[in-house]
């Protein structure tokens, strides 16, 4: 039987049209971001915020109670060591302070009283001992007296000598205590009228006035703080896991110290960790949880003039660095599902994504070490999505 042609033609268009509607309803590759893996150089940091500190600071205080004249320093003024920068004056006696010195006075001459008359006492037991220990010694010549009842009054002489060594100190004690109790009531009459200079520990410049009006402080009240702003160090507080990676000598580059500045200024603000200190602290985040935290001390290469005290930095702290490694960007690393600690990523081969077991070192700021699953001028992928499965069409759009 002939099939007309009109029927082949139809059942060409159904044959057609199926195919174009599979073909239109096939998925489309998805679109990826990639970047060629290279070799290159990589370092690891550990970024944080720091700021800068005067590295000798002075604080002068009060050295007694009183009240302190108004600082007419300004912050920022040089003082040399030695310069007097503030008067003290002290503050006079109360009515009870004046009448406790004067019952200490009249203790301490009662004292002194009753001192020399134990002295006057002992004195006497010495001359008596002595004779008793005298006869006794030529009694004893005579066979009258035994050696035992010798031995007695020789130690009855020598007791009596200590006690009255021990009466004489007690005299010098007694009027030592009102040598201080008179004095203290001599000052009451010369407190009002004496002023005490207070100077400067150290050369340098005036950070800090914590108040400058005239007013009553007390005795270690901090009046003004001093130090040398040339002499900056740094101080970075870094997590406790952190700092066990920073070893003192590490490279420290310090950025954002003066705004908006340009990469070749930012570069020539350096320096070194001089020291971690021993002792972690609590921190509490900005977003409330608690961290164990470490002061990392660093000293700068070179202070530029426009930085002074407690200017805030971000410091990056070189702990590991390499002139040559094989690397991805670290927005290319995916969690493996189940396994802590171990990587995947995709890469582009064939125009599809195929998925890569890789086994991670070094961590930089923006890239990692790959050691094993890629080779150079593989392409991987970037901030792959949740729906790239290992086998999917894909189409590459270079970043």
């Amino acid at each position: 039987m002939r099939i007309k042609r009109s029927y082949l033609t139809g059942v060409g268009i159904v044959v057609a049209a199926i195919a174009l509607i599979a073909y239109a309803r096939r998925p489309k590759p998805m679109v990826v971001d990639s970047v060629a893996v290279t070799r290159g150089p990589l370092e690891s940091t550990v970024d944080a915020d720091g700021r800068t500190r005067v590295r000798e600071r002075y604080v002068v205080a009060a050295p007694v109670a009183g009240r302190v004249e108004r600082i007419a320093l300004t912050e920022g003024t040089v003082v040399h060591a030695g310069e007097v920068i503030l008067m003290l004056r002290p503050l006079p006696l109360d009515s009870t302070a004046v009448a406790q010195a004067r019952a200490r006075v009249e203790a301490a001459d009662a004292i002194v009283r009753q001192a020399e008359t134990d002295v006057r006492t002992s004195l006497a037991e010495l001359e008596q001992r002595r004779r008793q220990a005298t006869r006794a010694e030529r009694l004893a010549e005579y066979g009258a007296l035994a050696p035992r009842d010798v031995e007695e009054a020789q130690l009855a002489r020598v007791q009596a000598e200590g006690a009255l060594k021990a009466a004489n100190e007690r005299v010098h004690a007694a009027d030592a205590d009102g040598r201080q109790a008179r004095a203290i009531l001599a000052s009451q009459r010369q407190r009002s009228n004496v002023s005490i200079p207070v100077r400067s520990p150290a050369s340098g410049r005036v950070l800090r006035v914590p108040e400058r009006s005239e007013r009553i402080v007390a005795a270690g009240t901090a009046l003004v703080e001093i130090g040398d702003p040339r002499s900056l160090e740094v101080v970075v507080d870094v997590l406790s896991s952190d700092a066990a990676t920073i070893h003192p000598g590490d490279r420290v580059r310090l950025a954002e110290w003066a705004g908006a500045v340009d990469a070749q200024e930012t570069s020539r603000l350096s320096g070194r960790v001089r020291e971690i200190e021993p002792s972690a602290f609590t921190k509490v985040s900005a977003l409330g949880v608690e961290e164990q935290r470490v002061n990392v001390i660093v000293n700068l290469d070179a202070s530029p003039p426009v930085i002074g005290d407690g200017f805030r930095v971000e410091a990056s702290i070189v702990v590991w660095s390499s002139a040559s490694v094989l690397s991805v960007p670290r927005s290319a690393l995916l969690q493996a599902k189940g396994k802590s600690g171990e990587w995947t990523a995709f890469i582009v081969r064939q125009g599809k994504a195929e998925s890569r077991s890789l086994r991670i070192g070094h961590v930089g700021g923006a890239a990692a070490e790959v050691l094993t699953g890629v080779e150079p001028g593989d392409e991987v992928v970037v901030f792959p999505s949740d729906q790239l499965r290992d086998g999917a069409r894909v189409t590459t759009r270079k970043t």
